[in-house]
């Protein structure tokens, strides 16, 4: 296998491939690094990107991953990056394995990593029954009873939202809530149920939930759950570069994907709170032109 390359991608998923795609259609010479674990592989379908409606994940991915094969400068290496330094003239890149790449220039598409609170059977049901998008599931359970676990601001944003989707909503706010005054009468007067117990565990069967069970004993039936647990960077070596971080805890990119770092970028669901695969392919596409315009204009200089 080649050492060196002009562009390192670092995560193979539908962000990373669609980066692929557009270098070797530009004839970079390209290395993408995965260690096939995208984070809706237990999700059932995958909706809201055309052409690809209702598809699983994996069948998106294989497919993907097929097409980017046929541009011969794209090479794959499965494993995961564990090491980087910034170089006088660009990254190397060192696996778990310990094999050592090089590039001119770095793409980071490699997600965030959910922290499920500790609810009982929750891990479970991700993606499956407890949904974070409705736009990428919310036609599915239309119309069912449904449940919402946020608390203050996000709560009341959230119910707003499913709203147009279900109007047989309860918001469990798992402890006391936090809502204002004057949020809780909108809520009620929508006929949103507001229930305050703090949440024990998910009855499920194979992810698909039918009882939210409270500490208090008490259990409701429901057919699906939205909620938006808490993220962090599913890798580490962005930061370990230096490249900034949000408020909210992404990369910092500007409108062509560059991180704070010269040379490095990143896109997907690393660098957004829209989580959906039809953006991150988006984001990946356009990452990959900007890259091989910066390539274009170091040569040219």
């Amino acid at each position: 296998m080649e050492k060196n390359f002009e562009v390192i991608i670092i995560g193979g998923s539908y962000s990373g491939l669609s980066a692929a795609m557009s270098l070797g259609r530009s004839l970079r010479q390209v290395l993408l690094i995965d260690s096939g674990l995208p984070c809706n592989r237990q999700t059932p379908h995958s909706h809201n990107f055309i052409t690809h409606d209702g598809e699983t994940p994996a069948e998106i991915l294989a497919k993907a991953k097929l097409q980017v094969e046929f541009y011969k400068t794209v090479q794959f290496y499965n494993g995961l990056a564990s090491e980087v330094v910034k170089t006088q003239n660009g990254f190397e890149i060192k696996t778990e394995l310990g094999e050592l790449f090089t590039s001119k220039k770095l793409l980071f598409a490699t997600g965030v990593k959910d922290l499920f609170p500790e609810i009982k059977g929750f891990a479970a049901c991700w993606g499956i029954s407890v949904l974070h998008c409705p736009y990428c599931h919310g036609y599915e359970v239309k119309n069912q009873k449904t449940a919402i676990v946020a608390n203050g601001e996000m709560g009341f944003e959230y119910a707003k939202l499913i709203s147009n989707w279900t109007k047989d909503l309860i918001l469990c706010t798992n402890g006391k809530s936090e809502l204002t005054s004057e949020q809780t009468q909108i809520l009620k007067k929508h006929a949103v149920l507001i229930l305050e117990e703090e949440l024990e565990s998910f009855e499920h069967n194979d992810g698909y939930i039918s009882n939210i069970v409270f500490k208090n004993g008490e259990k409701i039936d429901v057919k699906d759950i939205y909620a938006r647990p808490a993220f962090k960077q599913h890798c580490s070596l962005p930061q370990i570069l230096g490249c900034g971080l949000s408020d909210h805890g992404l990369i910092k990119v500007d409108l062509m994907q560059k991180t704070t770092v010269y040379g490095v970028y990143a896109s997907g669901d690393a660098t957004t709170q829209m989580r959906s695969v039809a953006l991150a392919v988006s984001s990946g596409s356009f990452a990959g032109a900007a890259i091989n315009k910066e390539l274009i204009e170091e040569s040219f200089v």
